[in-house]
């Protein structure tokens, strides 16, 4: 543990002061990091796409400083190495399959809806993730941005599926994170996306009057 620790400090007094030697460089990309982070977390990205994304991108700009410590190095060469890694990896990881696969398992049954006005809002809010009919946009195909569509798919469907209603599932927390206004996560309609799921204050009290008398949306139904 000890030695693991005096790597760990021997390599950030190393970076800190190559961030002091190339100061530009070390600025545009720390620019580049922070809006990388900050609209990754408004669009959900998961945390895979975080890990991959820094190691293929920060290793190579790392191993290219470190190759050339004790040559003359200057800003502009550092950064078309970090834009050079940058771009590579975008390329290269359009080959990973995960977020690819965009066939829908079949539906297998459906809540009782109180009306068809209950089932059209449910729609709009809840079956972008909640579904057996869920409609993937065209850029769903491009990664990392795959990677984030089908992790909140993932994550939806294993929650609760409202068109696998014949395998047991029920749906006793909806009217609550839809009261709270957690669900549709505000990630889901960020930038414009999705605004059919941005219902009104009418329509969520419409939406919540149409769940409480629909069977398996209330506890002990």
């Amino acid at each position: 543990m000890k030695n693991l620790m005096d790597m760990a400090i021997k390599f950030l007094s190393w970076l800190l002061r190559e961030i002091k030697k190339y100061k530009i460089a070390s600025s545009v990309v720390i620019a580049f990091a922070l809006v990388f982070l900050i609209v990754s977390i408004l669009i959900g990205m998961p945390p895979i796409g975080y890990i991959v994304l820094t190691t293929f991108i920060a290793g190579p700009t790392l191993l290219y400083v470190y190759k050339n410590k004790d040559k003359s190095t200057t800003n502009t060469r550092l950064l078309l190495v970090f834009f050079a890694a940058t771009v590579g990896t975008l390329i290269v990881i359009q080959a990973i399959p995960y977020g690819k696969n965009h066939t829908n398992p079949p539906i297998n049954g459906e809540p009782a809806w109180s009306s068809p006005r209950t089932r059209e809002l449910m729609v709009r809010a809840c079956f972008g993730c909640h579904s057996n009919e869920v409609e993937y946009p065209s850029y769903a195909s491009v990664a990392p941005i795959s990677w984030m569509v089908q992790s909140h798919v993932d994550e939806g469907r294993s929650k609760v599926n409202y068109q696998e209603w014949n395998s047991g599932e029920r749906g006793e927390d909806t009217i609550e994170v839809i009261q709270d206004g957690s669900m549709p996560p505000s990630f889901y309609t960020t930038f414009g996306r999705h605004p059919e799921a941005k219902l009104t204050q009418a329509e969520i009290a419409e939406l919540i009057a149409g769940l409480k008398a629909t069977p398996g949306f209330s506890e002990g139904d």
